[in-house]
């Protein structure tokens, strides 16, 4: 058991004054984020500027480069289609480094998004077969 006098700055029996000494910013230490964390913030952030998918499209998913405190993003999508392909991978690009820069605190570089699959809106008559 550890035993504490204020009075004359004995710990364990030891003499002379509890002092904390501050250590310099420099000297702490660094905390490193891993690349698979800021792939599921950036995934998070892709399923979030997507909004509602259709229901055979499978969820965004990111893989990340980290060199130097700078992220570099590939991203994997499904699309429904039609749609304007370049706005929403524009709009999903924007969303990922806002959210990464808010949320890690990172710089990002890079984001190459890549359209993985893209899903055919359900016309009039599709369920007889006949796609036109």
């Amino acid at each position: 058991m550890t035993s504490v006098s204020g009075a004359n700055g004995t710990v364990d029996g030891l003499r002379g004054p509890l002092t904390a000494t501050a250590v310099p910013p420099g000297d702490r230490g660094a905390t490193r984020i891993a690349d698979r964390v800021v792939a599921k913030v950036a995934g998070q952030a892709a399923r979030e500027a997507l909004g509602e998918l259709p229901a055979e499209a499978g969820p965004p998913h990111a893989t990340v480069v980290v060199h130097h405190e700078v992220a570099r993003i590939r991203l994997h999508l499904e699309l429904g289609y039609p749609c304007d392909i370049g706005a929403r991978c524009r709009g999903v690009r924007q969303h990922v480094v806002e959210r990464v820069v808010a949320l890690v605190g990172m710089e990002v570089s890079e984001v190459a998004v890549q359209v993985e699959r893209l899903y055919p809106a359900r016309a009039y008559g599709a369920g007889q077969g006949r796609t036109r």
